[in-house]
């Protein structure tokens, strides 16, 4: 564990995303101003507030760290060793129609290694976090570890795009296969927060298309699944952050064999 002016990389993720979560909470309901990105992506007043709340935490602590923000992009060298994954409002169509169903994301990377990472709710107080080793929950009653369990049969199926290994891979797909409705029930949240429930015991698995590598989305969740024992891959069933091959993150190794055996099938 790396301490730093004398707190640690996970509790300073803890802090900056709780940080960000606040925001999110605090400009909840109100009309906001929205800022186009992409055709049916767009970011509101909130993910760019909770972004600032979070880089002024950790700029104060770790100012000579590189950041990559969603909404404000890259700081610092590109060869950085140690680089910043904020992703200030996961969830951004949903909190713009009053849903509560988003995350705050921070997850540090140092030398190609997640070493802390957390993802905050902004509406339960929840902070899931991991110092690379670990994976805890910090609520109101104090710190529990994370045990992931498949007894829900929940699989959360990411339906956003974009749909990178659309060749041998479509979600909706997924959920038609006569095995999936045999094994499991789906949930589509259209939030990382899901990857949390995962290793929290919340869902069976997560499973998504889309490139891995330094995603401001996707680390910090993928940390808190492979800190709390879950079984984590891409699409192909190979480690994780090898290429642009999607995701699967199971509760334990039959979940997950299960699902990757009906994604075989449709390639």
């Amino acid at each position: 564990m790396t301490i730093i002016n004398g707190e640690s990389d996970a509790r300073l993720a803890v802090t900056a995303a709780k940080a960000g979560a606040a925001v999110v909470r605090d400009l909840y309901g109100g009309r906001l101003a929205r800022y186009e990105k992409t055709a049916g992506d767009f970011a509101t007043e909130a993910d760019l507030a909770a972004e600032r709340a979070i880089l002024d935490v950790l700029g104060a602590a770790r100012p000579d760290d590189a950041v990559t923000g969603e909404e404000g992009g890259s700081t610092g060298s590109a060869e950085a060793r140690r680089r910043w994954l904020v992703d200030p409002l996961c969830g951004t169509l949903n909190y713009a129609v009053r849903s509560m169903l988003v995350g705050v994301n921070v997850a540090l990377r140092v030398d190609g290694e997640t070493t802390a990472a957390a993802t905050a709710d902004p509406f339960s107080g929840e902070v899931f976090w991991t110092d690379g080793t670990r994976a805890r929950l910090s609520a109101e009653h104090g710190d529990e570890e994370l045990v992931p369990s498949a007894a829900c049969a929940l699989v959360d199926v990411n339906l956003d795009p974009p749909f990178v290994n659309a060749s041998g891979f479509r979600a909706a797909l997924l959920l038609a296969d006569p095995d999936f409705a045999e094994w499991f029930r789906p949930r589509v949240i259209s939030s990382t927060l899901a990857l949390a429930w995962v290793a929290a015991g919340r869902r069976a698995a997560y499973v998504t298309d889309g490139d891995m590598r330094d995603s401001v989305h996707f680390t910090a969740g993928i940390a808190l699944c492979q800190a709390a024992g879950c079984t984590v891959t891409g699409l192909d069933g190979e480690p994780v952050y090898t290429g642009s091959s999607g995701l699967i993150a199971a509760a334990d190794p039959g979940t997950h064999a299960a699902l990757l055996a009906m994604i075989k099938r449709q390639a």
